[in-house]
């Protein structure tokens, strides 16, 4: 602090940077409380959807064993096809009180199905079936990942926005504070030694002044004449 210059000048800036200081840190808290509620809410539906796609996938699997068991092994059949890919996944973001979060969302490419002559000798409808739910399960995971990916951003998020609150909290503003308490002490002794040094002066002319009326006081009241004697002086002749 003592590199500081405790001036009236310095005093209104240093106001100014613990104003700003303020400002921001109810701004940085307001951000931080928002990115806590929305952390809440993609952990709680992250819970949702993997509780979803565990009966999900389990139906899915299921339902490939039943096809399986209808049609025979048709695995081979399918990676012999053209792998053409009917959903692919989408990159978004989403804007969270200035946190950009990433979001995936799929979308069908309008490719035909291959190998639609599976199951014709017998078991088409499980394979269609075995289909539809490894789609819906498929969604589940693209779900899963972007929730996931966000609540990984957000979390990163809330730690450098907490770290910059407590930055500013206890170490910005108390800094900033402690500057202008040091300011104020020593404006306020420079004061009173100002107003010390201007009663001295005043008094000195207050006793300066006493002592003039003294001195004239003392003239007034004096005969002059009463120094002199007439008996002494020579007669004059004309």
């Amino acid at each position: 602090m003592s590199e500081v210059p405790p001036t009236r000048m310095n005093q209104q800036v240093f106001k100014g940077k613990k104003k700003a200081a303020e400002s921001g840190h109810k701004l940085l808290k307001k951000k931080a409380d928002a990115l806590k509620v929305k952390f809440r809410d993609y952990a709680k539906m992250i819970a949702e959807t993997k509780g979803s796609m565990s009966s999900d996938a389990t139906t899915a699997f299921f339902s490939l064993t039943q096809a399986e068991y209808a049609a025979g092994n048709f695995k081979q059949k399918v990676a012999e096809g053209t792998l053409t890919a009917r959903v692919r996944v989408g990159a978004g973001i989403d804007n969270v009180a200035g946190v950009k979060l990433p979001v995936f969302t799929p979308y069908e490419t309008g490719s035909i199905a291959d190998n639609q002559s599976l199951g014709l000798v017998g078991g088409g409808k499980k394979i269609v079936s075995v289909r539809d739910k490894f789609t819906v399960f498929l969604h589940q995971l693209i779900k899963l990942a972007s929730l996931q990916t966000s609540f990984v951003t957000l979390d990163e998020a809330m730690k450098v926005t907490n770290r910059r609150v407590n930055a500013l909290e206890n170490v910005t503003i108390p800094k900033i504070q402690n500057i202008l308490d040091y300011i104020d002490r020593e404006l306020d002794e420079l004061e009173r030694e100002d107003f010390t040094r201007l009663k001295l002066v005043q008094g000195k002319k207050e006793d300066v002044e006493a002592d003039k009326e003294n001195t004239n006081t003392n003239g007034k009241d004096t005969d002059i004449t009463a120094d002199f004697d007439a008996q002494d002086d020579a007669d004059v002749v004309f």
